[in-house]
């Protein structure tokens, strides 16, 4: 997880490029989804992060369901 020692540095600019493509990095995933991230959530970096993850993982309930049909 991201999470700066400051809160100041806890901050997307989306208006900048340079930021969105670190955080993009950090984050693995592209700028776009930064953007959307920060549409959504705004430009603290620990919510847009958990805003993505959030996005991206299954729940408990999926990965049980996978494993039988597995089985």
């Amino acid at each position: 997880m991201v999470y700066p020692a400051h809160p100041e540095t806890d901050r997307l600019d989306p208006s900048d490029e340079a930021s969105l493509d670190l955080w993009a990095r950090k984050l693995d995933v592209t700028p776009a989804q930064v953007q959307d991230a920060v549409r959504a959530v705004g430009t603290r970096a620990s919510d847009v992060e958990l805003h993505l993850k959030g996005s991206r993982s299954t729940t408990t309930e999926e990965r049980v369901k996978a494993q039988h049909r597995h089985s």
